[in-house]
């Protein structure tokens, strides 16, 4: 039960981080901050694999029988 409610609470930072970083990354592309592609990749990088993650611990919280 312990294990559920910390991947529970995961999954909430996760969210958290990676609506964070969209917030980031769209900022950034209205300031047409283009000086700083790079660090515009790894962010997107970044929230991709927070999407993945959150994906992942998602499907072990989802039940096992259809509904």
């Amino acid at each position: 039960m312990n294990d559920i409610r910390t991947g529970q609470i995961r999954l909430l930072e996760l969210e958290a981080e990676h609506r964070e970083l969209d917030q980031l990354i769209e900022s950034l592309q209205d300031e047409g901050a283009s000086s700083d592609d790079l660090a515009l990749r790894r962010l997107k990088k970044r929230k991709l694999q927070l999407k993945d993650q959150i994906s992942y611990l998602a499907s072990l919280n989802a039940p096992n029988e259809p509904a």
